[in-house]
């Protein structure tokens, strides 16, 4: 029985998405730092990089502003603005040029209108939703032996779940194309391209794990309901 006290077996079906997660968060770290300490041979600070990378696409409305934190550097469709934290701003290192070219990938993702990052953006406020209210409603079901709630917060869920999956192709497609103008635009040189793509492929690494522990977690969600029902 799930959310009680006792063996679940379930819970296995969850070991290979920790796994994954811890794995990718250990990759990117380790990663990252490796690059950030790695300067450019052009000097350029992450917030200069991505400047130019706006500029030459047309995207001189989309102002770069600083923000706290750690790799919390974002693109915001609905102000335009593109947000770097403060190491990726000031530094000029490769990993700050391989962020900082691919948050601009997504502003030119929204200029273009790209379908999946329109997909993402209208399932954002349905995946608060579910990640919000999904298991509190589906714990009362299983509590209560009420299984029309079970079943509706599973649907919940499916909308965290369809989010996640939305998110791929966009961050994917940003960092293809954040390597193209790196290396189009020779704000790298040749051999620091292929570090720079470590460094985003090490982040794209992260939204894979997030995407396979939510469907995952749907599995077990799936399981756990049929066996209550039995």
């Amino acid at each position: 029985m799930p959310f009680t006290f006792g063996f679940d077996p379930t819970f296995f079906l969850l070991i290979p998405a920790m796994i994954l997660t811890i794995y990718a968060q250990s990759k990117i770290q380790s990663t990252y730092n490796i690059y950030r300490r790695e300067g450019l041979r052009s000097g350029m600070t992450g917030a200069q990089v991505a400047r130019i990378v706006l500029d030459r696409s047309g995207l001189q409305n989309v102002d770069i502003e600083m923000v706290r934190g750690n790799l919390t550097d974002h693109y915001d469709p609905r102000s335009k603005v593109l947000r770097l934290s403060e190491e990726v701003y000031s530094r000029p290192s490769i990993a700050s040029a391989g962020v900082a070219a691919h948050e601009a990938g997504h502003a030119i993702q929204d200029q273009e209108d790209y379908g999946p990052l329109r997909l993402r953006a209208f399932m954002v406020p349905f995946a608060s939703i579910g990640s919000r209210f999904s298991m509190i409603i589906i714990l009362a079901g299983l509590l209560f032996d009420m299984f029309s709630l079970v079943d509706l917060g599973i649907v919940l869920f499916s909308l965290v779940v369809l989010f996640q999956l939305f998110t791929l192709p966009v961050e994917f497609n940003a960092s293809s194309r954040a390597l193209a103008v790196l290396g189009e635009y020779h704000i790298l040189a040749e051999d620091e391209v292929p570090k720079a793509k470590k460094v985003l492929d090490a982040a794209a690494l992260t939204y894979v794990a997030a995407a396979f522990s939510s469907i995952m977690t749907l599995i077990r969600l799936l399981v756990i309901r049929d066996r209550r029902r039995d």
